[in-house]
């Protein structure tokens, strides 16, 4: 006699694999985001050393995050993919104020459920967030 596998058997391992990839995949997508938040944050904290260090040698902070990287800038004060504007699914935008102030807000790239947070920092290093629009200095702070 010949054994094997029933349709009925089947059915019930195939509902029960695609019933766990249900439950996973929202906890897969929200740790991405969660992942891209941390290193928004972690970026905005690099520009505002890169910065800090940028104004101790020049006296004035950078007009923008190009003029802290070589050929421009000798050492570079951060990283050249960061320096583009564009890393891990967010876009910084630097904003020179004047001499000695500055601004830079994060904001995501994508939209729908892999859309984070919103961040605003100056030249004090303060971190702001925002749920659903650009981030300015009003808003909550990052702890």
């Amino acid at each position: 006699m010949k054994r094997a596998f029933t349709l009925v058997e089947i059915m019930i391992v195939v509902a029960i694999v695609i019933g766990l990839i249900v439950i996973a995949t929202p906890n897969l997508l929200r740790s991405r985001v969660v992942a891209n938040e941390s290193a928004a944050i972690a970026n905005l904290k690099a520009i505002n050393n890169g910065c800090q260090l940028y104004h101790i040698n020049s006296e004035a902070y950078p007009g923008g995050l190009s003029e802290m990287v070589e050929p421009v800038s000798n050492p570079s004060y951060i990283d050249t993919n960061l320096a583009s504007g564009r890393k891990q699914g967010y876009e910084f935008q630097y904003s020179l104020v004047d001499n000695d102030h500055f601004t830079v807000n994060a904001n995501p790239t994508t939209s729908g459920l892999l859309k984070g947070k919103y961040y605003y920092m100056d030249e004090s290093g303060v971190i702001h967030f925002n749920q659903t629009g650009t981030a300015g200095p009003s808003d909550e702070i990052v702890r």
